[in-house]
């Protein structure tokens, strides 16, 4: 077949082409489910008529906002609304907006238009101010005689508070499976915000990371190569909000986000990524460039400072209760990686080493010092709590090496062997030094803030797929916080990246090799609530049973909780 051509396979060609797709898919779909203990209905989930088991669109969706409608970024007194028009032609529109505090616009508290076209991918934000606080409204959008989908928001609350509640997530991989993490935080009805942590999308083309299966679902990345330019990063956007399921938690709560590394390429830092290649892919700056500008096109965030896009950090009070600063880990001014012959080494891990850069740590120790919020919530993507484990397993993470230690361990001392003694004193090493602890004097600095000014710390993560709890310690090995730390919504945990080790040995080996980990939770997608009080920060760890299915079961599965006070400030059982 000559390049660039395509040939139209005749009817009953293209049918039998599209049963054996089904049959393939069906049957694989089956072994996955059966494999993770799984019911399938009928129907793939329960969708409608097509093969993809998607559930048919909301009735109010229609084909000029079929992006949905997403809100984000909520303060006291304004909130972002947002949406996209899908041209049927190139050009410049018109979209009307409306406010009401309720579902049926008896009352209409606010209206306008906006002007959207190419040069925002016609995509379109609205900052509505003179808002009441702790209100719920609700809100939609009109272009020409269509109306959007109706999303609902909530202003931030002032004064005394008595509870806030957040659904924490990160590390949403379209062809990894189902969004049924972003489906159960839609309907829980008692969340005020959700958090995003970062990996609203992924870069990779179409045989990517953990897209083996993707055909299966339906999923398969779009476009098909990994995703360079503003255009790509556009498409790989609005593949992502055409999943009912990412569109139902928008126009359910307000979004407060920031980015991780695959919303631009995998272990970006502020001048490269290890999964860019200058030499084939062009420069990083553009890149970035690119990914930062689609990310903030078709996300609610309000973004500080216009002149300076990469410029995304801030903050919000919710009250005397709570005061979130969501941090930038990643692109702003973090310097590169170690690898682990150099961290072993020492090279660069002098107090000059960054990963927030001076600016933003100047900002965050300004923000902490005048918060007089009992909680002082920092949302970033990466862990912030010491994961440093044995050497011998951080140089080889394997079942063997796993084992030599723990039983090492767990010999009474005067029956070790020499060998069992020198595994059980060895040097440590971080298992990610993507994580804060590639950069230790960065942390210190922070905890440092944190303890001068007697703050009750909470540290929110992502990243890792995985959960943990863990005490957040300085050098010193004084308690200055607690980390919360989330799974994905459907990237694989190390049930992918270690299959040979099981979930239940990883999960009691990593708070054994870990002083400060509290909790592990190594193999189910899921999400986080983090309910505030001034008595308490109470996190509960939610899990959905598969991701390969859209009948899906969730389950709390840990609660743990901290205390205010100097006294206090350690992970306690709830």
């Amino acid at each position: 077949m000559p390049e660039g051509t395509a040939t139209v396979l005749p009817d009953h060609t293209a049918d039998a082409a599209l049963s054996r797709r089904r049959f393939i898919r069906g049957a694989m779909l089956y072994a996955m489910a059966v494999g993770a203990g799984t019911t399938l209905s009928a129907c793939g989930g329960g969708g409608g008529d097509d093969d993809s088991g998607d559930p048919p669109p909301p009735e109010s969706a229609s084909e000029a906002f079929k992006h949905g409608v997403a809100s984000g970024d909520p303060l006291a007194d304004r909130v972002i609304l947002w949406t996209r028009v899908s041209p049927v032609a190139p050009g410049t529109f018109m979209v009307g907006w409306e406010l009401s505090s309720d579902a049926n616009f008896g009352i209409i508290l606010g209206r306008g238009t906006v002007t959207t076209g190419p040069a925002q991918d016609y995509t379109v934000k609205v900052d509505v101010t003179g808002l009441q606080p702790s209100s719920t409204y609700y809100y939609r959008f009109s272009h020409g005689a269509e109306l959007s989908p109706i999303g609902r928001t909530k202003t931030l609350p002032v004064g005394s508070v008595s509870q806030v509640k957040l659904a924490v997530l990160s590390c949403a991989n379209f062809p990894a499976g189902y969004f049924n993490v972003y489906a159960d935080v839609a309907k829980r009805g008692d969340i005020d915000a959700a958090l995003h942590l970062g990996d609203y999308i992924y870069e990779y083309g179409l045989l990517g990371y953990a897209s083996q299966t993707a055909f299966v679902i339906d999923r398969e990345s779009d476009p098909r190569q990994e995703i360079l330019t503003l255009a790509d990063y556009r498409r790989r956007h609005a593949q992502y909000k055409t999943d009912p399921d990412l569109r139902a938690l928008h126009a359910a709560v307000p979004l407060i986000a920031v980015w991780d590394d695959h919303d631009v390429a995998d272990n970006a830092w502020s001048a490269g990524a290890g999964n860019h290649d200058a030499s084939s892919e062009g420069g990083f700056a553009e890149r970035r460039a690119a990914a930062v500008q689609a990310w903030q096109e078709w996300l609610p965030i309000r973004v500080p400072d216009a002149a300076n896009p990469l410029k995304i950090y801030r903050s919000f009070d919710f009250g005397t209760l709570a005061s979130l600063h969501m941090l930038d880990t990643r692109l702003i001014g973090r310097d590169e990686q170690l690898t682990l012959p150099a961290f072993l080494e020492g090279a660069g891990l002098g107090a000059g080493r960054q990963m927030l850069g001076t600016e933003q740590s100047d900002w965050l120790t300004a923000q902490m010092t005048a918060s007089s919020a009992t909680w002082q919530v920092l949302g970033q993507q990466v862990l912030m709590a010491r994961m440093e484990i044995p050497l011998s397993v951080a140089s080889s993470f394997t079942l063997e090496t796993l084992a030599e230690f723990t039983l090492a361990k767990a010999t009474p001392e005067p029956l070790r062997s020499d060998s069992q003694r020198e595994l059980v004193n060895q040097r440590r090493a971080p298992y990610n030094l993507d994580a804060w602890d590639g950069y230790p004097a960065a942390r210190e600095s922070v905890l440092a803030t944190a303890r001068g000014l007697d703050k009750n710390l909470i540290s929110l993560a992502g990243d890792t797929h995985n959960a943990w709890a863990s005490d957040l310690t300085d050098a010193a090995g004084g308690h200055v916080g607690v980390e919360f730390a989330t799974a994905s919504v459907s990237s694989p945990g190390f049930e992918r990246a270690l299959p040979l080790i099981s979930s239940a040995v990883l999960e009691d080996a990593f708070p054994d090799m870990v002083p400060d980990l509290r909790y592990a939770e190594c193999s189910h997608r899921g999400y986080v609530v983090l309910t505030l009080t001034p008595a308490e920060a109470r996190s509960e760890w939610v899990e959905v049973d598969t991701v390969w299915s859209r009948d899906y079961q969730a389950r709390t599965v840990k609660t743990l909780r901290t205390l205010p006070g100097s006294g206090n400030r350690t992970i306690l059982d709830a």
